[in-house]
């Protein structure tokens, strides 16, 4: 039977950055557009009084630009509670039963380093008020894929899989969303959308700032744990999904966990890992650090529609742009009618998730004149600013409402794990590479034949919603690669 909607939310970690960076945004945005007001309890180690969390509230809405609302912030503010102690006390736990006193449907918010989680876990079921609740668990879940079965076995001992929600926010952008609609229900794409017609896959998830004050955490991280054996495999597997049964509950879920299960474990001789000169001088990072602020993989899926095509899949930190985008390579007819040298890159379809939204297809269009020449265009279908509504926002609003869809699931997270598992420590050697490059040489090397790899390239952002967007002036036809639209970057 399902549970009715949360009527608490309780957050550990609730004096930590993610909390002010995202989740107190989100938190206000469903005060006010929701029209929630549900007791908001912040639970942490820091000795701070409830006039301190309050401010640290308001600062999080007033920092990322959002109008504040006196008359919804006031109600957010009467809502707020704050328990101090420590995670694995039982006096922290009384003191967060007295706060959920005359509600019946808690949600347990995560915001806690993933080693904390099986303590918050088995004290919450102690607790006796985790009756009716669910839990929302923020990634990476766990380090590796052992230590995920475990966390999910402690999870499953006290909550049933309908509870537990694994948030990965790249799931809750639209544009990622807007993937899996744009893919099935338009009949120009979904018949070249398999091997017959596509020659290659690449993602690339840059980022042109360093890890910041972040040091430490990215020590135990790296690439690959950060963003790769998550955000990036779950969005591969949104592009390379068959289409999810419709009426079944869960289908969605169940045909991204299927691709995932469907990819082989990652060889060592297809990955690439980089670390930006200047990583060792941040706070928090040690002098002989060997972690990646880069990695390039190379990846195949091991079914009918995909066999035989080659998946590129990259990501670091102090590269050229900011930047996140799906590039699928279309094959070239069999031949070039016109006797032309065409790049294998010609025709594509370009799929941006940030700064901005764009989907546009690469086509080939005749050169003015008497020859028959052609150059490199892309028809841009959609183009559209970044996502107005926060993602947070909308993924607790799903996790209060038990709607799991966006949500990563137990045997899609261990399939994540299984495929990243040989590659993680050092076992491909560290490479150097420059601030603002595009990360380390071997990358070329890695993507081969299949390349070369196409570089996201911002720019004004187009002056219709369907147009003809021409190559860069100058650009010999032959080499050119797609031209690209944008916004001014902003960090992810």
């Amino acid at each position: 039977m399902q549970t009715p909607r949360s009527d608490a939310i309780v957050v550990f970690g609730v004096t930590g950055d993610l909390v002010h960076k995202e989740i107190f945004p989100a938190i206000y945005g469903l005060f006010r557009d929701e029209n929630i007001s549900v007791p908001v309890i912040g639970v942490a180690r820091s000795d701070w009084t409830i006039a301190q969390l309050t401010a640290r509230a308001l600062d999080a809405v007033e920092s990322r630009g959002i109008p504040v609302d006196e008359k919804v912030f006031a109600r957010l503010a009467q809502n707020l509670h704050y328990v101090q102690g420590d995670y694995g006390a039982p006096e922290t736990y009384e003191k967060m039963c007295d706060a959920l006193q005359g509600t019946g449907a808690p949600l347990f918010y995560m915001a806690i380093p993933p080693s904390v989680f099986p303590v918050v876990t088995n004290a919450l079921a102690s607790s006796g008020c985790s009756i009716n609740s669910r839990v929302l668990v923020e990634k990476p879940f766990g380090r590796d894929f052992n230590s995920a079965i475990e966390l999910n076995d402690t999870l499953r001992a006290h909550y049933p899989e309908a509870a537990i929600f694994r948030i990965d926010h790249f799931l809750g952008k639209e544009p990622v969303q807007n993937i899996t609609y744009t893919r099935f229900a338009n009949p120009l794409l979904e018949p070249i959308w398999n091997r017959e017609h596509v020659r290659s896959i690449q993602i690339t998830m840059a980022e042109d700032f360093g890890v910041k004050e972040r040091g430490g955490f990215y020590e135990e991280a790296g690439a690959i744990r950060d963003v790769i054996q998550n955000h990036l495999l779950q969005l591969l597997a949104v592009v390379t999904m068959d289409p999810p049964g419709g009426g079944v509950p869960d289908a969605y879920r169940d045909e991204k966990a299927r691709v995932l299960m469907a990819i082989q474990p990652l060889d060592p001789k297809h990955v690439v890992r980089g670390q930006y000169l200047g990583y060792r001088s941040a706070p928090g990072v040690a002098s002989d650090s060997t972690v990646e602020t880069y990695a390039a993989i190379k990846l195949t899926i091991d079914n009918w529609r995909w066999a035989g095509v080659p998946i590129y899949i990259r990501s670091g930190k102090e590269l050229a742009v900011t930047c996140t985008e799906v590039f699928i390579e279309l094959r070239r007819p069999p031949r070039e009618t016109f006797g032309e040298r065409v790049p294998e890159s010609s025709g594509h379809v370009r799929i941006r998730i940030s700064p901005d939204v764009v989907i546009a297809l690469g086509l080939r269009v005749k050169v003015p004149g008497d020859r028959m020449l052609g150059r490199d265009a892309e028809l841009t279908v959609t183009s559209s600013p970044a996502d107005a509504r926060p993602t947070y926002q909308r993924l607790l609003f799903d996790a209060m409402n038990g709607t799991q869809e966006l949500f990563a699931r137990e045997d899609g997270v261990e399939a994540s794990w299984r495929i990243v598992e040989p590659i993680l420590g050092d076992v491909v050697p560290i490479e150097w590479y420059e601030p603002g490059s595009w990360g380390p040489t071997s990358a070329q090397r890695l993507i081969g034949k299949d390349g070369p790899w196409i570089d996201p390239v911002l720019g004004p952002l187009p002056v219709s919603d369907v147009c003809i967007t021409p190559a860069p002036a100058g650009a010999p036809p032959a080499t050119a690669g797609p031209p690209s639209q944008g916004a001014q970057p902003e960090e992810g």
